[in-house]
């Protein structure tokens, strides 16, 4: 199935690149580009792609656009690309409500491989930010380390976090628990509470840190 994006990054080369690079890929179709915050937003809210990918740095602010787009009532599955490595601004991404975090530099499967992660709503996080993305988290939310803080789930909490860390979404979470998704939607606002996390990629993080330590499959 074919998954439709709109673009927005304020260097035209790198812009056009990028857009006939997804345009030559399987399973990828480019509907707009744009280059500002405000652009991405305006072409969102026209074309409703599966998913928006925006650069951190262009007019307006990428976590700015971020903000704005995750406001819609239905909004993309929203990627940064960005040559920013920095923690923080992964971080404030993921707050603002992006579920994917590319750093520029990567081939063309590696970039194909995230977007099919994040459209599928499994999230992403360039690897070698993860563990620097985790450690803030940890230190902004609290001295608890992450195990400690899983011990505070029930049961039912880590059924559905262990399927949040696998990648899959409310719904089908639902399917596999034979439950409503808008419950599970309840039960991941009180998992995201127990953790101190953003969001569920900061909660598959985590999870995934925490279960990694203690050689549990997930």
């Amino acid at each position: 199935m074919t998954k439709t994006l709109v673009i927005a990054d304020d260097h035209p080369i790198f812009r056009d690149g990028l857009r006939r690079t997804l345009d030559e890929a399987e399973g990828f179709e480019v509907l707009a580009a744009g280059s500002s915050a405000d652009e991405a937003v305006a072409l969102v809210a026209q074309h409703q792609p599966d998913i928006a990918i925006l650069d951190l740095s262009m007019p307006g602010g990428g976590i700015n656009a971020t903000r704005r787009i995750a406001a819609m009532e239905k909004p993309p599955c929203i990627a940064i690309l960005t040559v920013s490595e920095n923690s923080s601004d992964v971080a404030d991404a993921l707050e603002a409500g992006a579920i994917g975090y590319i750093v520029k530099g990567v081939t063309a499967s590696e970039l194909t491989a995230s977007l099919r992660s994040i459209a599928a709503g499994e999230g992403f996080v360039s690897p070698g930010l993860a563990s620097r993305v985790l450690l803030q988290i940890n230190n902004d939310a609290s001295p608890a380390n992450s195990s400690d803080v899983l011990d505070d789930l029930t049961h039912r909490e880590e059924e559905i976090l262990r399927r949040v860390a696998k990648g899959l979404s409310n719904r089908e979470i639902a399917v596999e628990l034979d439950l409503q998704e808008k419950t599970v939607k309840h039960y991941m606002t009180a998992i995201l509470s127990k953790l101190h996390a953003r969001n569920r990629v900061e909660a598959a993080l985590i999870a995934h840190d925490a279960w990694g330590k203690k050689n549990k499959p997930a």
